[in-house]
C-alpha cells in the first residue's frame, strides 16, 4: 500500500469518526473494528461457547456437501467471489466440496482487512495448490463497483458470516440492490443469515462471559486514540448490548459512566459526552424465513433452497439473479 494510500483511508477514517461523534446519536462505523488486534479478537469470538454463529454455519457447510455441490453446479467456469472473507475456515469446507466434486472455478475473497486476505491467500496456497487465487481488499460497495467481468463469465457470490445482519434494514436492501446490479441473470448469491430465535441465546452471544466481545467494541477506541490521536479512556465507558425481538436487532452500545470530554487531535474536536451517554457501535439483525425471503424479492432474486443447521438456529440461503 502507497503513503498516499494510507493518508488516504486514514483521512477519510478520522471523517468517519469525527462525523459519528458529533452527531446525535453519536456512533461508530463497525467496518474499522477489524485492524489486526481486532482480527485476533474477532477469531477469538468465534471460538465462544456463546458464539453459536460460526459453529452454526460450519456445520451446515460440513454435513450438507452434496446439497451445495448441487446447488453450485455449472457447465462452464465460474467465479466465485467471497464478500467479507475473514479467515475462510468455514468457505475452505466449501472450496474442497467443489474441487472434489470437479467443478471448474477461481476463487475471489474480498476483505476489508489486508492482514486477513495476506493469511487467506498462504493459507489457500498450501490446502489447495491447483486453486486460482486472486485476493481482493477493499470495501464491499466499493470492489463490487471497481470488478469488471466480461458478460458472459458466471459468478457466484458468498456473503457469508451473518454480515447481512450488520446493516440496518434500508442499508442491507441498497447493499443486495448493489450485489445484484452486478451479476447477470442466472448468476447465484449465497448467503448466511442468523434466525430470529430466543432472546436470551442472542444476547448471550453479544455479552459473552469472557468479555472478549466488549474488548473487541472497546479496541475501536484504542485505534481512534492511536491513529487520531484521541485521549479516550476506556475504564470510563462500559459495553452493553440490547435486543428488540420485534425488529429482530441486536444492537451494541459503550455507554460513558461519567461526564466527561474526549479529544480529537486529527480533526481538532472536543466531544462532551454525558453520564450514561451511549455511543452506537452495531447492529446484528436476525431475520425469519419469511422476511429473508421477501427481502431477495425485493432486492432482484428468487430463493432457491435455504439449508438450515441442526437447531435452525441459522441459515445458508441459495438464491439466484432473476
Amino acid at each position: 500500500m502507497s503513503i498516499i494510500e494510507t493518508r488516504t483511508e486514514l483521512s477519510e477514517f478520522a471523517r468517519v469518526v469525527s462525523t459519528g461523534l458529533t452527531s446525535f446519536p453519536k456512533r461508530l462505523n463497525s467496518m474499522y473494528f477489524y485492524d489486526e488486534k481486532g482480527d485476533r479478537l474477532f477469531q477469538e469470538i468465534m471460538t465462544l461457547d456463546e458464539y453459536y454463529l460460526t459453529r452454526a454455519e460450519f456445520g451446515i457447510f460440513k454435513n450438507q456437501g452434496d446439497q451445495i455441490v448441487n446447488l453450485l453446479q455449472s457447465e462452464s467456469h465460474y467465479r466465485l467471489i467471497e464478500l467479507g472473507a475473514g479467515d475462510g475456515s468455514k468457505t475452505k469446507l466449501v472450496l474442497k466440496h467443489l474441487l472434489d466434486a470437479g467443478i471448474d472455478f477461481s476463487y475471489s475473497p474480498v476483505d476489508i482487512s489486508g492482514n486477513v486476505l495476506e493469511i487467506l491467500k498462504a493459507s489457500l496456497r498450501e490446502d489447495f495448490p491447483g486453486l486460482q487465487v486472486e485476493p481482493l481488499e477493499g470495501d464491499y460497495f466499493k470492489v463490487l463497483e471497481s470488478i469488471s467481468f466480461s458478460e458472459h463469465e458466471k459468478k457466484v457470490v458468498f456473503f457469508l458470516g451473518s454480515n447481512i445482519g450488520n446493516y440496518l434494514d434500508s442499508q442491507a436492501t441498497d447493499f443486495l440492490r448493489s450485489v445484484r446490479r452486478n451479476l447477470n441473470v442466472g448468476d447465484k448469491f449465497v448467503i448466511g443469515v442468523d434466525l430470529k430465535k430466543d432472546p436470551k441465546t442472542i444476547l448471550a452471544a453479544y455479552n459473552d462471559a469472557k468479555g472478549v466481545t466488549a474488548a473487541f467494541n472497546m479496541n475501536l477506541l484504542d485505534r481512534i486514540n492511536r491513529e487520531l490521536g484521541a485521549n479516550f479512556d476506556k475504564s470510563k465507558f462500559i459495553h452493553r448490548p440490547v435486543y428488540d425481538p420485534l425488529l429482530g436487532e441486536c444492537r451494541s452500545y459503550l455507554l460513558s459512566t461519567c461526564d466527561q470530554e474526549i479529544y480529537i487531535e486529527s480533526s481538532d474536536d472536543n466531544i462532551s459526552f454525558d453520564k450514561w451517554e451511549p455511543i452506537f457501535m452495531e447492529v446484528s439483525k436476525k431475520y425469519s424465513t419469511k422476511e429473508l425471503e421477501s427481502l431477495a424479492d425485493q432486492c432482484g432474486f428468487r430463493v432457491v433452497r435455504h439449508l438450515f443447521d441442526k437447531r435452525h438456529y441459522y441459515a445458508d440461503s441459495f438464491w439466484e439473479a432473476v
